[in-house]
């Protein structure tokens, strides 16, 4: 499986996850985010608005409000459980930039 595929897959399940869960889609509300996902040799990017992550693409877009920084490998890595995601963030392997209470909010859904 590719990164993308990876990407694509963890996406179907977040958006299924709203679909079925009126609290979570409730916590989310109204919250719009643009997400970069740079990874060196591969970009990719989604919206996140109306409790749907949607317009995934490769390429980055113009003034995100969260980048995610890692390499392909790493995030095959942490797909396949080869690692954690707490060990790839204390080795610097995943650099997650944005506002504090953005990156706190956004990972409680994934």
């Amino acid at each position: 499986m590719t990164t993308k595929d990876h990407l694509l897959n963890a996406i179907d399940k977040f958006n299924d996850k709203m679909q079925c869960d009126a609290q979570l889609r409730e916590e989310v509300g109204a919250l719009k985010k643009k997400v970069n996902i740079d990874l060196g040799t591969e970009h990719y990017s989604f919206l996140l608005k109306d409790s749907c992550i949607s317009c995934f693409d490769e390429g980055l877009l113009e003034c995100p409000d969260i980048v995610v920084c890692s390499d392909p490998k790493t995030i095959d890595d942490l797909f396949t459980g080869k690692m954690k995601p707490m060990k790839a963030w204390a080795l610097r392997k995943v650099v997650i930039k944005g506002s504090l209470e953005d990156v706190m909010k956004l990972r409680k859904f994934f």
